[in-house]
């Protein structure tokens, strides 16, 4: 920590978040609102109080309109960051940054989406033949050979690494299991008291192969909402601090989204190298300070290819770190406790994030002992983001 940088300079003091569902019966707004002022409620500020914002290029709902309807009538900053859920850390970036530089005094932080009843990410039509824009373009290269959704584009990724490491579909459901367990004991989870075998997981239904369905995660509807403010006023309000100990975004060498094909390699996610590097410089942690973690999983391989980037395995050992069950419930580094995307809701990682809070104030689900620091990460194969969430 030679550089000056953010860590421990802005907590998370307030957490706020609808019900999860495959149909909300709300607009987006209606859900950023519930989310929000559930979010302030739980930190004891007046929503007269809230200077800034930070969401998602991807989030349909304005800033604006939220500063109009909680009456918020000093806003100063306000950000969008984009890539789809490699967002899902950085809003929380910006806002730590710009409440440790003065630049606002409280900062929400908000992801809504009815992205299962209004528009699904994975029905493979986005659009991109209307305008030669240079997303558009680039898709133009892969979609005529079938690389039409999400899955597909992680299928390329996840055949090279079983191909390079001996991994097994066995080894995905692994993970898949794991999180589903999680859901399971999780009131809020979609997929509350529905547990999973990776008997299960081998029947489920082909995707994109590799990937059967059962590795593929949710299309949910719901809103998750914090607050962010200094930790010196964090000390004096309702809840337990949640200090921001490092964040980052990252891009690497060969960066495309979703389409990285053209790398030397591409068993390993670089850019999330690049973040990991920068968390661990700015907290001055290693890989066995963690007690959790939740890593993003919109696709179980590239869970495993993360817990590689940031050091608690080896390159191509990821899948010995999940037969040994370390990633599971009582496991050395139990992952995604809420029962991550694949269980609890895709929430473009934002209800990861909560999840993190929670660890650290104690009030999670599945709470794991004696939880200091927790390890955020957000979607891969895109330009990316993470933090480290901790106490004081």
């Amino acid at each position: 920590m030679s550089e000056p940088n953010i860590s421990g300079r802005a907590a998370i003091v307030g957490l706020g978040a609808t019900e999860f569902s495959k149909n909300s019966g709300r607009t987006e707004l209606r859900l950023a609102m519930e989310a929000t002022l559930a979010a302030l409620a739980d930190a004891g500020i007046d929503p007269s109080e809230v200077e800034g914002f930070s969401s998602y290029t991807m989030d349909k709902v304005p800033e604006y309109e939220i500063a109009r309807l909680l009456g918020a009538k000093n806003v100063k900053f306000f950000s969008q960051i984009p890539h789809g859920g490699g967002a899902a850390c950085a809003p929380v970036m910006h806002a730590a940054m710009a409440v440790a530089t003065g630049v606002a005094k409280t900062v929400v932080v908000f992801r809504a989406m009815n992205e299962r009843s209004w528009y699904r990410f994975g029905n493979g039509s986005y659009g991109f033949g209307n305008t030669p824009i240079f997303e558009n373009v680039n898709y133009g290269w892969y979609m005529p050979h079938g690389f039409h959704t999400p899955a597909a584009w992680v299928a390329m990724f996840a055949r090279r690494y079983m191909h390079t490491y001996g991994v097994t579909s066995e080894d995905f459901g692994r993970v898949a299991v794991a999180v589903r367990d999680f859901a399971a004991t999780n009131p809020a989870a979609f997929f509350y008291g529905k547990p999973i075998t990776l008997a299960d997981h081998q029947a489920s239904k082909w995707i994109a192969e590799p990937l059967h369905l059962l590795d593929c995660c949710q299309e949910s509807d719901g809103a998750v909402a914090m607050v962010i403010t200094s930790s010196e006023r964090a000390r004096d309000l309702k809840q337990k601090p949640v200090i921001v100990k490092a964040a980052s975004q990252g891009i690497a060498d060969g960066q495309q989204s979703m389409t990285s094909f053209y790398r030397d390699d591409i068993t390993g996610l670089p850019e999330m190298a690049v973040v990991a590097n920068e968390l661990y410089a700015q907290s001055g942690l290693t890989p066995e300070d963690f007690q959790t973690a939740v890593i993003y999983d919109h696709f179980t391989p590239f869970v495993m290819t993360q817990l590689e980037e940031f050091g608690f395995c080896k390159r191509g050992e990821a899948k010995d770190f999940v037969r040994a069950g370390m990633h599971a419930r009582g496991g050395k580094l139990p992952i995604n406790t809420h029962g991550g995307q694949l269980g609890e809701a895709y929430i473009h990682g934002m209800n990861g994030v909560a999840e993190a809070v929670r660890q650290v104030r104690g009030t999670a689900a599945n709470q794991v002992a004696d939880v200091h620091n927790v390890l955020v990460t957000a979607g891969t194969g895109v330009p990316t983001s993470g933090l480290i969430l901790g106490s004081a």
